[in-house]
């Protein structure tokens, strides 16, 4: 299964003005490449037949007719191939002239596509030349042997997708084609494009293509004309651009005076679950009901496996370089403003929070320590209880204490041992015994304590779960499941280990940011079981339920896409290659899936949280989901892979 990847690409050749002939040669080599590494559709840039560059020679009968016999000889070449093939073509037509873009395959014309949107501004004469597809009467035009409808909105279907076109100056208008192509079906949008350089024009043409793609939630593949057209004006550089839903999956090297050939897989299938849970796409549907759009069908194809060579990010929650300080800045913003505005609504001046020492609680005792200085709150508002129990260990112990510290809130330490021993008396549970009751019993005692300690304080308790233990229900219930607002609870494992470590980084206190650094490189554990004869953490968490990196792709790709066990399998093959045998990640997505649907009870009743990215586990906002759904179906597919 190819699971909806499409393999597309951008075809920048070197073209010589006026001389069909020539670039029929060079655009044939670049189909021969696409085709070996398994490309289904590529584009070349606008009129790259005959060179856009041609100025008044597109009025010579001349080179309309070496165009024409330009695009017979690709269409020859195509004859025993599947790609499909999308290039610029002037076409005469009922006395005008258009500049098109010509769909081929298996050595028939599908489609002409005329340009829409005609510059006519600075630089650009087109006008001079050609007429605008909104101008001219509706009909067919008889070329290359065959008699072609024209029309400006056409959907051409292919097996694996839906895919429409607009060319170069199309993009730039208030409502490109390419919106109503794609709300009338249009998966992938080509443009076959010319546009000229000049300085700063790049970066604004990335921003068009990637908000179109994000707009239209589809794919937008983007090719224009490069070396070998006309400098003697304006020069060329030969941008290509793949884009998918606002995201640049590739681009193009500009200025290169060789030809180039740009490849990688558009997500169909992501397409498609997008469009499905953006109601608002839906509903804009009814815009284009009635447009007369041309729908037409490819030959079938004969697929081969696609191997992605798209790059997968292992971690889907955790952006790189700038982007990182940026999102970090952002999330604990939204944390703090979201857990301010309780504190204010509650009237209270008193926050409970659990400290372990572990990742977690540290993160929900920052934000506490924000949302008070952001109130002008006195920090000692702030209760820190730190609860020893049979499995604290001195490491853990010693950041909790050290980290309240160090950021001046109120310290109280209440040891749940004793507590617990009685509770084990009282049930007749062997206290050697370290099963579920025995973890859970102590997850329960220090709930308590959180809970009647805010009670006598009027306070509120803060709770620190976060989203991947969500997904996996690795909390007890009615235990640390439970809080009066959980800060963390839309925040994945792998994004609150980056968040510590942000803020450690960014504080002024050499102390407090040592303990954090530490608390960061600490194993992940609840310590609920004792510690080995030298004192370290015997429970990992990540030993038990594998590792949160793992959990946390998976959990991207069941919450945001909504893909099936294999297609995840797969792109984890791909993001963790050379970390993570193949039946490692089958072992840990098994684990995860049977965990997620086992554990939906805990999260059907969770506390109040802010949401801080795409991704969330509320059932009042993003996730809602039967408590006894049946995983029978995902498991049987983890078993097969």
């Amino acid at each position: 299964m190819n699971y909806g990847l499409v393999r597309v690409a951008a075809g920048i050749p070197e073209v010589r003005v006026a001389d069909p002939d020539w670039n029929v040669q060079q655009i044939e080599n670049l189909i021969l490449q696409a085709q070996n590494q398994g490309v289904e559709i590529i584009v070349t840039p606008e009129l790259s037949l005959t060179g856009y560059t041609c100025a008044d020679l597109f009025a010579q009968q001349m080179l309309l007719d070496e165009a024409e016999i330009a695009l017979m000889k690709l269409m020859n070449f195509t004859r025993s191939m599947d790609i499909i093939i999308i290039t610029g073509t002037p076409v005469a037509y009922q006395g005008c002239l258009l500049n098109c873009a010509a769909v081929i395959q298996k050595g028939k014309l599908l489609g002409l596509v005329p340009k829409s949107y005609l510059p006519n501004y600075k630089e650009f004469y087109e006008r001079r030349w050609f007429t605008p597809a909104g101008e001219f009467p509706q009909g067919q035009v008889l070329i290359c042997g065959q008699a072609i409808k024209l029309g400006q909105q056409q959907l051409f279907h292919t097996p694996t997708c839906t895919f429409g076109i607009e060319i170069c100056e199309d993009l730039w208008a208030p409502i490109p084609p390419s919106s109503r192509l794609a709300l009338s079906g249009a998966e992938i949008i080509f443009n076959l494009s010319a546009d000229d350089d000049a300085v700063g024009k790049y970066d604004y043409l990335k921003s068009l293509v990637t908000q179109q793609s994000a707009r239209t939630i589809s794919g937008y593949v983007y090719a224009a004309a490069g070396f070998g057209e006309s400098t003697q004006d304006v020069v060329y550089s030969g941008k290509s651009l793949i884009c998918e839903n606002g995201v640049i999956l590739k681009e193009g090297k500009r200025h290169s005076i060789d030809a180039q050939l740009v490849t990688t897989e558009i997500d169909v299938e992501r397409i498609r679950s997008e469009r499905r849970t953006n109601t608002t796409f839906s509903a804009s549907m009814r815009q284009v009901l009635g447009d007369d759009v041309l729908h037409i069908d490819t030959d079938k194809l004969v697929q081969s496996h696609v191997e992605i060579t798209r790059p997968v990010n292992p971690h889907p929650f955790v952006p790189t370089g700038q982007m990182l300080d940026e999102r970090c800045q952002e999330i604990f913003a939204i944390q703090t403003e979201g857990l301010a505005k309780r504190l204010r609504h509650t009237n209270s001046q008193v926050a409970v929070v659990g400290i372990s020492g572990g990742l977690d609680s540290t993160l929900a005792l920052l934000v506490c320590v924000r949302a008070f200085d952001m109130l002008g709150l006195d920090r000692h508002g702030i209760v820190g209880i730190t609860m020893p129990g049979f499995g604290t260990t001195d490491r853990t112990y010693t950041n909790a204490v050290n980290l309240m510290k160090y950021l001046g809130i109120t310290i109280r330490e209440i040891s749940i041992k004793e507590a617990c021993i009685q509770h084990f008396r009282d049930l007749g549970h062997d206290i050697d015994n370290h099963d579920v009751t025995y973890e859970n019993s102590q997850a329960r005692e220090r709930t308590q304590i959180l809970m009647d300690a805010a009670n006598q304080m009027n306070g509120l308790v803060i709770g620190t779960g976060d989203l991947s233990e969500l997904a996996l229900g690795w909390a007890t219930y009615n235990g640390d499941h439970m809080s009066m607002y959980g800060v963390n609870a839309s925040v994945p494992k792998t994004l609150v280990r980056h968040l510590v470590t942000w803020i450690a980084n960014r504080m002024q206190d050499d102390n407090t940011r040592t303990t954090l650094l530490d608390i960061v490189d600490t194993p992940i554990s609840p310590e609920l079981i004792p510690a080995d004869a030298d004192g370290n953490i015997t429970q990992k968490t990540e030993d038990l339920v594998g590792p949160y990196e793992l959990h946390d792709f998976f959990l991207y790709y069941v919450l945001r896409c909504g893909f099936r066990p294999g297609k995840i399998y797969m792109l984890a093959q791909k993001a963790f290659e050379g970390k993570y045998t193949d039946q490692v990640i089958k072992q840990w997505l098994t684990t995860f899936y049977r965990r997620f649907f086992a554990q939906q009870f805990k999260r059907s009743c969770l506390p109040d949280g802010p949401k801080v990215g795409s991704c969330s586990l509320s059932p009042r906002g993003d996730w809602r989901m039967p408590s006894d759904a049946s995983s029978a179906s995902w498991l049987k597919e983890c078993e097969a892979l």
